[in-house]
């Protein structure tokens, strides 16, 4: 795995452009004996082929095919932009990093960079950072990105007749999980939850956090708070900012008037409902398609770049998920989590669109795929 230092990172630089951004990257690889000189050249020549931009404020710069004989080791280097740089296409970059691979081995560079660099919020982080210590963590998934929200902290049924009882299990249940201290547990209990709407209750605080978590509460019996119904009671340890995209989740099922989901799920249902819900999900009738990736380095940036550009032809919802990978489907239109599926050759690709063009999408999709996206057969 990769592990990054202090010295793979210097904050606070300024670029007039791309050309001149990627310019400095190589020097610095250079200057670590990690490429040979002239290994600039194949980075603005893959740059000139197809933009590196991934989304989120972030481009991988790296060279082509062609210039990997002059990769001595594999690494990276990383240049803060905190006022950006103007990529193109209105696109604009707060953080380059600087590939320089053998082989396929940077597929799990990219993997873990754009997995941690996806997570809700990171891009703002990375943008206002002024210490390299806490990039760093960032970077190299130290610091918590997504909420904890399992079975262990989920309780339904629960006998209790007023939502004092239904506080108290769920700030049981964070401490328990050691997310937060007797300090949050005391806080929550003292403050008023919030109703939601829909017999949903909300209780936070920010107080003892050593871990932002989720936890959920049902009583056995619905009852009457000043006439509103309890049938369950959310409650968030604020540590980071890692909370709001469940939190968002939850807004959306009550403004669609979907909460009844909650009451009706088991725990390990409603622990899947917070953690998936980046990534709609596909119905019954939607059209499928598995393809196997012949690109002799995988999906990196090159062919992947080509393959979100064939997805986003299409106006239907497209799915993509990795059968060697961890399984789990994602947006076909997002180039950043396309490469973080960790596409080598021969991995076999299962596609899922729904649409009125789900059909001629996949065909597309597939002739690209035979053809090499962009790199020949």
């Amino acid at each position: 795995m990769l592990s990054l230092t202090q010295q793979d990172i210097v904050l606070n630089q300024s670029a007039t452009d791309k050309t001149a951004a990627i310019s400095a990257l190589a020097g610095e690889l250079s200057q670590h004996g990690l490429v040979a000189d002239g290994y600039v050249d194949g980075m603005l020549a893959r740059e000139a082929q197809n933009s590196t931009f991934l989304g989120h404020g972030i481009a991988i710069p790296h060279g082509t095919t062609d210039t990997r004989d002059l990769v001595k080791h594999t690494g990276v280097k990383i240049h803060h932009y905190p006022n950006g740089v103007n990529w193109g296409e209105g696109n604009t970059v707060y953080l380059a990093i600087g590939i320089a691979a053998k082989s396929d081995e940077h597929l799990g560079i990219l993997k873990q960079l754009t997995r941690v660099l996806s997570a809700e919020g990171v891009a703002e982080q990375i943008q206002q950072s002024t210490d390299a210590s806490s990039l760093i963590a960032l970077l190299n998934g130290e610091t918590q990105l997504e909420a904890d929200v399992d079975a262990s902290l989920i309780a339904l049924n629960f006998p209790a007749t007023d939502l004092l009882q239904l506080t108290a299990v769920a700030g049981g249940l964070l401490k328990n999980h050691q997310a937060v201290g007797r300090d949050f547990v005391a806080d929550v209990i003292a403050k008023d939850a919030t109703y939601l709407g829909q017999g949903l209750w909300l209780a936070s605080s920010r107080q003892d956090v050593q871990r932002t978590a989720l936890s959920f509460v049902t009583p056995s019996q619905e009852f009457q708070v000043e006439d509103k119904p309890v049938k369950g009671l959310l409650m968030i340890a604020a540590g980071n900012a890692s909370y709001q995209k469940p939190l968002k989740q939850v807004s959306q099922w009550v403004y669609q008037q979907q909460v009844q989901r909650l009451f009706e799920s088991d725990a390990a249902k409603i622990s899947s409902l917070f953690a998936d819900s980046s990534e709609p999900q596909a119905s019954a009738d939607a059209n499928t398609a598995v393809y196997k990736i012949r690109n002799a380095h995988g999906l990196h940036a090159r062919p992947g770049a080509m393959l979100v550009s064939v997805a986003k032809k299409f106006e239907s919802t497209i799915q993509v998920r990795n059968l060697q990978g961890d399984g789990k489907s994602v947006n076909a239109k997002s180039l950043m989590k396309v490469i973080a599926l960790g596409v080598k050759h021969g991995h076999a690709l299962e596609f899922t669109a729904e649409g009125a063009d789900a059909s001629e999408a996949l065909n597309a999709i597939g002739d690209a795929i035979a053809t090499g996206l962009g790199e020949g057969k």
